[in-house]
């Protein structure tokens, strides 16, 4: 085995650590303008098929972690549609770039999935566009910290509601009139839905349900061969949490230093979970699980 592929099968000692740079961001945030840039591409994973002629929706699909699955997804043969907010344009046409480098297909949507009827019709597009949906990724998320629940207002309360919880359930709705036996649900929770954040009330409230609801939904759907899961994530260097207004630019800096691992994850080192749980050939006996991958970090859940 040749040096350049050792030091990718190693164990991961040389990511990025805090302290990074001083930085923070208005408005959603853009991957592009992130210092150091996140690592999305995976150069150490090795595809093997097992998405093949497969259709993903994945939303929040422009950066971060859902760049990361957009992009592994597409290697591993599947077609992809990506939800993003119109601002956030420039990084969804760098994932679809990605994607295109590898010899995948990617259809780009702009919206907001705060609307119920934006949800509706991001099923249909890719339904229109691709001719089935056989993955939902439900991966968009909004946070802003306050520093106490006086300061949390119902306008910011309902937006992050309906931002992380409520389109989650309209998408899965709107995906089970197209979707079968063998269809896959994931969406992306959080450390914060299992344990709890200071600052944070509304977005882990917002974590938590997504796992109830994940269970539910499994149950629901055993008798028709559909499955569904959730990934919670620890703390991961995208572009989530120096947009959050409510983080400072030297709170960034210092992001992700009490993780066990002493970093936040990188995009790529989530999304082969997400590959997993997608995959029939990997997790067919698993429906109904928020699948941990927090750095150390251990908690029932």
């Amino acid at each position: 085995m040749n040096p350049q592929m050792e030091e990718c099968l190693a164990p991961r000692q040389n990511e990025p650590k805090p302290p990074f740079p001083k930085q923070h961001q208005s408005g959603s945030g853009l991957e592009s303008k992130l210092d150091p840039h996140p690592h999305y591409k995976a150069e150490a994973y090795r595809p093997a098929g097992k998405l093949q002629d497969k259709v993903a929706l994945v939303t929040g699909g422009d950066s971060g972690i859902g760049r990361a699955v957009a992009l592994l997804y597409a290697r591993e043969g599947a077609r992809v549609a990506i939800v993003h907010l119109p601002e956030e344009r420039s990084d969804a046409d760098e994932t679809r770039k990605a994607i295109d480098a590898v010899g995948g297909k990617c259809l780009v949507i702009a919206g907001d999935l705060v609307d119920a009827s934006f949800c509706d019709d991001v099923v249909e597009q890719t339904v229109r566009h691709f001719g089935k949906l056989d993955i939902l990724v439900a991966n968009a998320g909004h946070q802003n910290r306050k520093a106490s629940l006086h300061e949390v207002t119902d306008e910011e309360f309902d937006r992050t509601f309906k931002t992380n919880i409520y389109s989650y359930f309209r998408l899965s709705r709107a995906a089970l009139r197209h979707m079968k036996a063998g269809s896959v649900i994931i969406a992306t929770s959080s450390e914060t839905g299992i344990k709890g954040a200071k600052r944070l009330p509304d977005y882990s409230s917002t974590k938590g349900a997504i796992n109830a609801f994940t269970k539910s939904l499994a149950i629901d759907l055993l008798e028709k061969g559909i499955r569904v899961n959730a990934v919670a994530p620890g703390p991961v260097w995208t572009p989530l949490n120096p947009s959050d207004a409510g983080t400072s630019a030297d709170d960034v800096a210092h992001f992700g230093e009490n993780s066990p691992m002493g970093r936040p994850a990188q995009p790529e080192e989530l999304a082969p979970a997400y590959v997993f749980l997608a995959s029939n050939a990997d997790s067919s006996y698993i429906t109904g699980t928020v699948l941990q991958v927090m750095g150390g970090e251990t908690t029932g859940g």
